[in-house]
């Protein structure tokens, strides 16, 4: 049995070269059917299954998030990783919104540890004062490297992952990951039991979760509008 958790990537990578024999359950970000991971939800295939977190869906709401923060006029920076799968739809969905909402969006690319401070560096010689940051597990290994670069160029930084806040970032806003991996939990022992994956439709993790440092907030001269206090989930003081 494979159990692949490491991200898109990883499922992304693995199932062309596991055997049909061996059940495969996942938990990623990206659509498992548009990736063509799976068959459908509903009847993923024989041998796999598993749960859709809906990370790379949320990217035009982290746009509309950031849109509440800043001046209409303002570009809003956005980093990816273009290795990963899910990165051109976000792209796509994040450009979409910032056009929508009247803002230029700024791309720039990081692929490795070694290019996300360059990468904000870019953002900060176009004078970028917020950013999205994409889910991405290469991000959110980094994620102390992520806060400490927002901090030295006095970015508003908005992602994804949940923790991202309590490392010391702005706002994370995404689907949980925790109750994506309880679900995965759930298949997994399901399927070491005796159920075939094929009979297990793909679970879509729909429960999202804000959280807001506001210690962040006010190093950045910051005031979170009551509009979007009221929707958060979790306020760090």
């Amino acid at each position: 049995m494979f159990v692949a958790t490491g991200g898109t990537g990883s499922v992304f990578k693995a199932k062309p070269v596991i055997p049909s024999t061996i059940p495969i359950v996942f938990a990623m970000g990206g659509d498992p059917v548009k990736l063509g991971i799976v068959a459908s939800l509903a009847r993923p295939g024989d041998n796999i299954t598993g749960v859709s977190f809906l990370l790379s869906d949320v990217a035009a709401k982290q746009v509309e998030l950031l849109h509440e923060l800043v001046p209409r006029s303002a570009a809003i920076g956005f980093l990816v990783n273009p290795k990963d799968p899910t990165s051109e739809a976000a792209t796509k969905d994040a450009q979409a919104a910032a056009d929508a909402l009247g803002h230029k969006l700024v791309i720039v690319n990081a692929n490795s540890a070694s290019e996300i401070e360059p990468a904000f560096a870019a953002l900060a010689r176009r004078k970028i004062s917020a950013v999205f940051v994409n889910a991405d597990p290469l991000y959110t290994v980094n994620s102390p490297k992520i806060v400490a670069l927002a901090d030295r160029h006095r970015m508003l930084t908005v992602t994804s992952w949940e923790g991202f806040a309590t490392d010391g970032g702005l706002i994370s806003y995404g689907t949980s990951i925790n109750e994506a991996n309880r679900q995965l939990g759930v298949y997994t022992g399901r399927v070491l039991k005796g159920t075939r994956p094929g009979d297990l439709p793909v679970v879509q993790s729909t429960k999202f979760h804000m959280a807001i440092n506001l210690k962040t907030a006010k190093a950045l001269g910051l005031t979170i509008p009551q509009s979007v206090l009221v929707r958060a989930d979790e306020i760090i003081q």
